[in-house]
C-alpha cells in the first residue's frame, strides 16, 4: 500500500452515526474512520456503554487497542476483571475472551482501534468457575 494514494480525512463529530450493538443492549458504536474513508490500515470506532449495561463474554478475530474517554466501568480480559476510567488504555489480543460491565450511574465511552479486515465477533461460553 502506498501512503501517497491516501488522502487526508477530517470527520466532524456531528457526522458520525451511532447504532446499537445487537449482542449488547446499552452498547452503541460509531465508526469514526475506516476503509470507507480511505484509511489503509486501521478502523477507529467510538463506543458508548450506558449505565447498567453489560457486554457478554466474546472474542474478536482481530486485536483491539482501546482508550477510555469517559466514565468508569469493568473490563474482563482473559478471566481477570479491571476497573478502568478516563485516560486508561487497553490491549485485547485477537481471540482473547473479554467483556464489559458498567456498574456506575454514568455513561462510559471508549475509542477502539482495530486492523482493517474481518472483525468477526463470537460469543463465548460462560465459564464454569
Amino acid at each position: 500500500m502506498s501512503q501517497e494514494s491516501t488522502a487526508p480525512v477530517v470527520r466532524r463529530a456531528v457526522d458520525v452515526e451511532y447504532e446499537s450493538v445487537d449482542a449488547a443492549p446499552g452498547l452503541s458504536k460509531g465508526v469514526l474512520i475506516d476503509e470507507d474513508d480511505g484509511a489503509p490500515n486501521f478502523a477507529m470506532r467510538r463506543f458508548t456503554l450506558d449505565p447498567g449495561a453489560e457486554v457478554p463474554r466474546h472474542t474478536n478475530a482481530v486485536e483491539h487497542e482501546q482508550y477510555v474517554l469517559e466514565g468508569e466501568y469493568v473490563v474482563g480480559i482473559d478471566g481477570e476483571e479491571h476497573t478502568v476510567s478516563a485516560g486508561d488504555s487497553l490491549l485485547v489480543p485477537a481471540g482473547v475472551v473479554h467483556w464489559y460491565r458498567n456498574e456506575s450511574d454514568g455513561m462510559g465511552a471508549f475509542v477502539c482501534v482495530v486492523p482493517n479486515g474481518d472483525d468477526t465477533i463470537e460469543l463465548a461460553a460462560e465459564s464454569n468457575g
